[in-house]
C-alpha cells in the first residue's frame, strides 16, 4: 500500500478530505470526505475479510446498510452515518431493552429477501466456525460445551440467509432520516438466528455479564426476531466459544467470551 492510501481514490472519485483519517482495529484505513458536496466515508480495506465486507455492502445497495457510492478493488466509498444516537450508549444508559429491540428490527430489514443472487464471496457457516475445534481439542471445558452446541446447529441449519457476521451495537449506526443502518459486515452465509448471538457479548463485557441481562435480552430477541428460545441460547453458547477461540488466536483475553458462554450453558441446563 502506498504511503498515502487515500490519494489515488481522492483523485479518481473527485473527493475532498473532510476530517482526520483513522485506522480500525482490523487495519483498514478510513477518511471522512465530501463527495459531490455530501458527507461520505472512504475506506481502504486491508485483508480479505474487509474486502468481502465491501462486496456485501455493495450487494445490500443501501437497504438496511450505509449506501455504497463507489467500490473498486480495496476501496469503498459510502455515505457517512454521523447521527447523534448510539445503541451502545443507549444500552449503557438504562435503555438496553430499547437498543435490543432496535437491533432486532434492523436485522429484519437486513435479512429480507433481495431478489438477486447473493455474493459468491460469502463464507459458509461451517468454515466460519473452524477456529472452535482446535480450541476444544486443546482446552476442553467451556470450549467443549460450545462445540457440542455448535455441531448440531451447523449440521441442520434453518432459515439460511445472508448474514452481517459481526452484528452488534457499534456496527449499527444512526442514519438520521434513513434510520439505523449497518456498516462493517464480514459476509457470512448461514442460519438467521446466528446473527443475534453476538449481541450477548456486547456492547461491553460489563453490560454483557450483568446478572439477569442474558435472560432478559434473550426473551426480547426470541419474541421480536421470532426465534426459538432454546436454539437462540445454543447459538449464544456456540458463538461465545468461537469468539473466545478467536481471542486466543489473536493473543487477547478469552475469559469474557468464556464467561458469556457459561451463562448460556447454565440457562440451557435449566
Amino acid at each position: 500500500m502506498t504511503a498515502d492510501p487515500y490519494q489515488p481514490w481522492i483523485e479518481r472519485w473527485r473527493l475532498t478530505a473532510d476530517g482526520a483519517a483513522f485506522t480500525t482495529a482490523w487495519g483498514s484505513h478510513l477518511l471522512p470526505v465530501r463527495h459531490d458536496g455530501e458527507a461520505a466515508m472512504l475506506k481502504i480495506a486491508v485483508g480479505e475479510e474487509e474486502r468481502r465486507g465491501a462486496l456485501l455492502m455493495t450487494w445490500w445497495a443501501g437497504e438496511g446498510a450505509a449506501k455504497v457510492l463507489a467500490q473498486e478493488g480495496d476501496a469503498l466509498l459510502m455515505e457517512r452515518l454521523d447521527g447523534p444516537r448510539s445503541l451502545a450508549a443507549m444500552a449503557g444508559d438504562g435503555r438496553d431493552d430499547e437498543a435490543t429491540s432496535i437491533l432486532c428490527a434492523t436485522a429484519a430489514g437486513l435479512h429480507a429477501p433481495r431478489g438477486r443472487p447473493a455474493p459468491d464471496s460469502l463464507v459458509p457457516m461451517d468454515r466460519w466456525f473452524q477456529s472452535l475445534w482446535p480450541a476444544e481439542a486443546a482446552h476442553g471445558g467451556t470450549f467443549a460445551k460450545a462445540a457440542a452446541a455448535a455441531r448440531p446447529l451447523l449440521a441442520q441449519p434453518r432459515e439460511i440467509v445472508v448474514l452481517h457476521g459481526d452484528y452488534h451495537h457499534d456496527n449499527v449506526l444512526d442514519g438520521g432520516k434513513r434510520g439505523w443502518l449497518v456498516i462493517d459486515p464480514k459476509g457470512v452465509l448461514g442460519e438467521r438466528g446466528f446473527e443475534f448471538a453476538n449481541l450477548f457479548r456486547n456492547p461491553t463485557g460489563a453490560i454483557a455479564l450483568t446478572p439477569g441481562r442474558m435472560q432478559r435480552q434473550a426473551a426480547i430477541v426470541s419474541r421480536e426476531a421470532n426465534l426459538d428460545p432454546t436454539r437462540l441460547l445454543q447459538w449464544i453458547l456456540a458463538y461465545a466459544g468461537l469468539g473466545a477461540a478467536w481471542s486466543l488466536e489473536s493473543g487477547h483475553d478469552a475469559q469474557p467470551g468464556l464467561d458469556v458462554a457459561e451463562i448460556a450453558a447454565a440457562e440451557l441446563a435449566v
